[in-house]
């Protein structure tokens, strides 16, 4: 890493630090575990499922845990507290209002709350707010957040997310800076020999063309498209979901709906989704929102073919160029044109094969060792600016 050879002493805030906790909490993780080379990190937290080396661990009470919101004036003021004195930088992936580097995953309040709307629809959204103490806290923290002083340095997770946050909070826009997700390793596709071990590991068919979705909100990642797409797919195709399985018997009646329950697994959440990559053919992922989507990434990773909704909807396509390292769906919710790139992806060899070669290259610009160095240097940019 680079920076001025100084060891640090960084508090870093997550309500959940555990891989099940999501996206955000993977990012804030792994970039944890490759600063813990450098620096002594702190991590303060209400649910920790994360053991490293070098990193210390805060529990952080939660006496309100019921309602979200108190929860989260309780967490922004313990850490405050806790995180007063005695750190070089507090790194807070949370909405609280102190720390020096703020890392934003998702739409701010604001922008999901007022963004497009005008005339009488936005005077009923202040309405909203305005007989609403869970919205009045929200917008309370994240105000005070995104208050651009004393060299602070907001943190955007894909550049998707510039645009509304100069919207919501003009002042913001000289701070922001893109440090996007990354992947530990890049390893390439699994030999056919390690694919058949880990789909008889996860109880998956051992033949067939396996389609993969990751996600833990089934609706937003868009498995009802995804389950009218198979029913229009080759009968040798089937889908392994991994996730949350709080909607399954949702969704699973969709797939005796479509007349495709014997070609669709639940897989639930897993603590290891190595398996799940190495078992599949390719990575499906009609996500009517995502700021970025690190699931893409690590298929990529894995050398998937992944089938991507466009720049519109999903963050990292920014980045991505169509039919050259993905396929991107223009219009998530069509389920006709998701089932002609998956046909196209399963069927020709040449553009499964480009398609994976693509993925890994672009990769491996994006791996955590890379972005861990450009966290690193925010750090000592921040610490420069205070002195």
């Amino acid at each position: 890493m680079s920076g001025s050879g100084k060891r640090l002493r960084i508090a870093v805030l997550n309500r959940v630090f555990a891989s099940v906790g999501g996206g955000a909490e993977c990012y804030s993780m792994a970039l944890v575990e490759q600063l813990a080379q450098r620096h002594e990190i702190h991590v303060f937290a209400q649910q920790i499922d994360h053991r490293w080396p070098g990193v210390t661990y805060h529990t952080v009470s939660a006496p309100l845990a019921r309602s979200r919101w108190l929860n989260q004036l309780w967490y922004a003021g313990a850490t405050w507290w806790a995180t007063r004195r005695g750190f070089d930088v507090v790194h807070s992936h949370e909405n609280v209002w102190h720390g020096q580097v703020q890392t934003v995953h998702v739409l701010p309040v604001k922008a999901k709350l007022f963004h497009g709307r005008t005339g009488w629809r936005r005077l009923l959204r202040g309405l909203k707010v305005l007989t609403s103490p869970r919205l009045l806290a929200y917008l309370w923290l994240e105000q005070l957040r995104f208050r651009v002083r004393d060299g602070r340095c907001i943190v955007i997770a894909s550049g998707s997310l510039r645009e509304p946050m100069t919207i919501a909070y003009p002042a913001t826009a000289a701070a922001l800076q893109v440090v996007t997700p990354g992947v530990t390793l890049v390893g390439g596709p699994a030999t056919p020999a390690l694919q058949l071990a880990a789909r008889r590991r996860l109880g998956l068919p051992e033949g067939g063309w396996g389609i993969l979705l990751v996600g833990n909100d089934y609706r937003k990642k868009g498995l009802q498209t995804l389950i009218k797409a198979l029913a229009q797919s080759p009968d040798n195709a089937w889908l392994a979901v991994v996730g949350n399985g709080s909607q399954i018997a949702e969704f699973a009646l969709q797939t005796k709906a479509a007349g495709v329950a014997q070609r669709v697994f639940f897989l639930g959440p897993l603590r290891d989704v190595g398996d799940a990559y190495a078992a599949a053919d390719c990575l499906a992922h009609p996500t009517l929102e995502d700021t970025f989507a690190m699931v893409v990434l690590e298929a990529m990773a894995h050398g998937l073919p992944v089938l991507v909704s466009g720049p519109r909807h999903c963050g990292i396509s920014l980045l991505l160029t169509n039919e050259s390292n993905a396929l991107m769906l223009a219009d998530p919710l069509d389920a006709k044109a998701l089932a002609s790139a998956l046909r196209r992806v399963l069927e020709e060899p040449l553009l499964r094969h480009a398609l994976t070669a693509a993925a890994l290259t672009f990769a491996s610009q994006y791996q955590w060792s890379i972005i861990a160095r450009q966290q690193e240097a925010i750090y000592f940019s921040v610490l420069a600016r205070q002195a």
